[in-house]
């Protein structure tokens, strides 16, 4: 009986351990959807966040080397305190009167920095076409701290702010200067929502942006243009082309006058066989419904009994 109890102790240890392994390591099997991004990232800053750390103190997460690139802070506040005093969170300005929903004590604020590798992400999975990212996109979460219960199963809340007072997205320290101002075109604020539509809005100030909910965002610009090519080669080109065309033209036009000549020439001769034919016939033509056929007089031989016909004698 002891080692039915141990064997099935064993198995469920073994369970775990698995499971827990699929969970934390689920990046490796590769991350293409934004919002399972977002999910690993949560696990690992929870996992990483000492429950009595200070109120108001800013942590920074540490990630495993298949997710380097990006970087997470965070940092934990009470609902009323933020509502109060708003808060600053890396490139995050959170003004006085933000409200977090639900939240019943404290709040887990999470900013997100992507970077160039893992921006692409959004660009993958939101419709871009005619825009490129110039920015990292940085993402701003919010999550229940309250106690030890809700701290080992988090779960999101929302972030709301007003249109007077909203948050400030800056990506001046976030994005190199000469992506922005070398190509003359002036960026827009690209806010990624989670039913994969796109959201623009012009900037309030150079390199920031503003919104009145958490979420992801990024700096995007019209695609540039294709260069064209080199005229000359171009030219040569089309005068090659167009030579060819045209003497591909003349040779079909010539077989199709070729095709018609021969096509009348040989209606005709058929009709001059039909009049000569007419015309030399020695038969008699009349009509027959409305074909004429040629018809032969009527002659028939009298019959002549050459030799007296007798019945046979019986």
């Amino acid at each position: 009986m002891a080692s039915f109890y141990t064997l099935t102790l064993s198995m469920m240890v073994l369970f775990l351990s698995v499971a827990s392994s699929t969970g934390l390591n689920i990046e490796d099997q590769g991350i293409k959807s934004a919002r399972l991004l977002d999910l690993v990232i949560r696990d690992y800053t929870f996992q990483s966040y000492d429950r009595f750390f200070g109120t108001g103190k800013l942590h920074s997460i540490s990630l495993p080397a298949n997710l380097s690139g990006i970087k997470v802070n965070t940092v934990r506040y009470r609902c009323g305190s933020l509502r109060r005093y708003g808060a600053k969170v890396k490139e995050f300005h959170l003004a006085k009167g933000v409200a977090v929903n639900p939240c019943i004590e404290r709040v887990l604020i999470v900013t997100q920095n992507l970077g160039s590798n893992w921006s692409s992400i959004y660009y993958d999975n939101y419709e871009l076409s005619g825009f490129q990212l110039i920015s990292p996109v940085l993402g701003l979460l919010a999550y229940n701290a309250g106690d030890s219960i809700n701290f080992s199963s988090p779960f999101e809340v929302g972030i709301q702010a007003g249109n007077d007072h909203p948050i400030k997205i800056d990506f001046r320290n976030a994005t190199a200067k000469s992506n922005v101002t070398s190509s003359g075109i002036i960026p827009l604020c690209a806010r990624f929502d989670r039913d994969g539509k796109v959201t623009l809005a012009n900037q309030e100030s150079p390199s920031v942006c503003v919104s009145t909910r958490h979420g992801h965002f990024g700096l995007v610009i019209e695609s540039p243009l294709i260069p064209l090519k080199n005229k000359k080669v171009n030219k040569w080109k089309i005068a090659i082309g167009s030579s060819i065309g045209a003497a591909l033209g003349a040779f079909l036009l010539t077989l199709l006058l070729i095709a018609l000549f021969v096509k009348v020439k040989k209606k005709a001769r058929m009709e001059e066989l039909v009049r000569r034919a007419y015309e030399e016939e020695a038969l008699q033509v009349s009509m027959v419904g409305h074909v004429r056929a040629p018809t032969a007089s009527v002659t028939r031989t009298s019959p002549i009994i050459e030799h007296d016909y007798r019945p046979p004698p019986h």
